[in-house]
């Protein structure tokens, strides 16, 4: 008989689970989980605060015997990353995530789990809730709006924490520790457009791109994972350079750090052409099948007829859109001389909507280096100049540089060597982690991240590993019972 979640095991850390997978928690909007943190912190008489941006922080006494050890502090995030199928009519703001277990994976029904990073919160509160761990003071730290922003990082003051040393439990591979991550940056293109009448000769078909598994922009961008983004402008331009099409409506990809898995557009074909567009259609289906038979076989290709619209958009200006998005550089961009397989810098084409009178381009660039991570940025800028679009980039965020001579990953080296008879995989991750922009805040701060396995994360196919969260949850206990 397949178990329910509070039936696994460790069975505090998965009852908090479930108990965090009922809350609504999008990123910006967090005030359920925030409140729900607070009211968790005064039932059990532990220290809270919020700061002024919402980062919520719990302070917890030294047990017996442990007061002389250093304060450490143990972070994740609140909000998670909402991507649901095309079919799924879950609303995020208001429904429950509805987890289930299979094997020994956990899953959602039809959306992301959001064990990014649900599961980190989850240990954080079951040691808060525990009364016979052993470990020394501890901060928990729950940051806002990681996910789209690192707002709750980037807002963190000095002074918030007292804490020396910091857990982070972000990340998504058990038995590898992160000590280094790379820094990003968004750019956002607006291209605007105008209308011009329907040729009445003609047909409107719906272009839908789908069966493709995204991912995470940044942990995902090497696997060669296809982009609907990618597909479909592709389409476009071999229909538009080859046909009387004429572009009415686009829409594809979702979140700026998730790899595009579905996309629509709509066009116009004269009437004497739709045979041979249909073959165009099905001869790009064939192609692009076999050329991602191993990483995303399930991609599929549809033109289905839809309701005739009275305009679409001038040619010019489709052109220019479809010229750009064919010409905008995605995936991987260059891989690391110094780490073995790491990935160095990276592109993702996220996003494509059209608004009233623009279309909206979303891009997100990383890199460990930071001159390279503009360097990318700036070519992406470049592509959209030339169609004519304005560009604009967001703030950004530093990466965290490497020490290979930090106290507590030499600790948990050890005590994970000790425990499980192999030795870690100490890496940097080409993902985001909120590390960097706290070793701003905190020069001071002796950080590592790590975490159970998890797979698919920022896509409906997000899974969590069951016997990797109690490898994970007695690493844990175990550094800070020696830190």
């Amino acid at each position: 008989m397949t178990p329910t979640i509070q039936q696994l095991n460790p069975s505090k850390v998965f009852y908090f689970f479930a108990e965090i997978c009922k809350i609504p928690r999008p990123s910006k909007k967090e005030e359920q989980i925030a409140q729900y943190l607070v009211n968790f912190a005064k039932e059990r008489s532990l220290f809270y605060a919020v700061d002024k941006i919402g980062n919520v922080l719990i302070r917890k006494q030294a047990s017996k015997g442990f007061e002389q050890k250093r304060s450490v502090v143990l972070q994740s995030h609140m909000d998670m990353v909402c991507e649901k199928n095309a079919d799924s009519k879950h609303n995020f703001e208001t429904d429950p995530i509805l987890p289930y277990v299979e094997g020994d994976w956990i899953k959602a029904k039809g959306t992301t789990l959001g064990a990014d990073d649900g599961i980190g919160i989850a240990t954080q509160l079951a040691i808060l809730d525990s009364t016979d761990i052993e470990h020394g003071p501890i901060e928990c730290l729950f940051t806002v709006d990681e996910e789209t922003g690192l707002t709750g990082a980037f807002n963190l003051e000095p002074g918030f924490l007292d804490s020396k040393i910091l857990l982070n439990l972000d990340s998504e591979d058990e038995g590898q520790i992160f000590i280094g991550c790379a820094g990003g940056i968004d750019t956002i293109a607006h291209l605007k457009y105008s209308t011009a009448p329907v040729n009445p000769d003609t047909t409107a078909f719906k272009l839908i791109v789908g069966g493709l598994k995204g991912g995470h922009s940044g942990d995902d961008i090497n696997k060669g994972l296809g982009s609907s983004v990618k597909i479909l402008s592709r389409i476009l331009w071999a229909a538009i350079n080859q046909f009387a099409v004429q572009l009415v409506d686009i829409d594809a990809g979702n979140l700026r750090n998730a790899i595009a898995r579905e996309g629509w557009a709509i066009v116009t074909v004269h009437n004497d052409q739709i045979a041979a567009f249909n073959l165009l259609i099905d001869k790009m289906l064939s192609e692009i099948k076999y050329e991602l038979k191993i990483t995303d076989s399930d991609v599929f290709i549809k033109a289905e007829k839809t309701t005739h619209p009275s305009v679409v958009m001038n040619k010019e200006d489709a052109s220019k859109l479809v010229n750009a998005l064919c010409a905008c550089p995605h995936g991987v961009i260059a891989m690391s001389y110094e780490i073995e397989n790491f990935v160095e810098t990276s592109t993702n084409l996220a996003s494509v909507k059209k608004k009233n009178d623009y279309i909206e381009i979303t891009t997100s660039q990383r890199s460990s280096v930071e001159s390279a991570k503009k360097n990318i940025a700036s070519m992406v800028e470049a592509v959209f100049l030339l169609a004519g679009a304005t560009v604009y980039h967001s703030d950004g965020y530093p990466g965290w540089a490497p020490n290979a001579e930090s106290p507590i990953l030499k600790l948990a080296d050890g005590i994970y060597k000790e425990l499980f008879g192999v030795d870690p995989l100490v890496l940097a991750i080409h993902a985001g982690l909120e590390c960097g922009l706290i070793g701003e805040k905190y020069p001071e701060m002796d950080m590592i991240s790590f975490g159970p396995t998890m797979k698919g994360a920022h896509s409906p196919d997000e899974r969590l590993n069951i016997p990797s969260v109690l490898k994970f949850w007695d690493f844990t206990l175990e550094i800070l019972k020696r830190v």
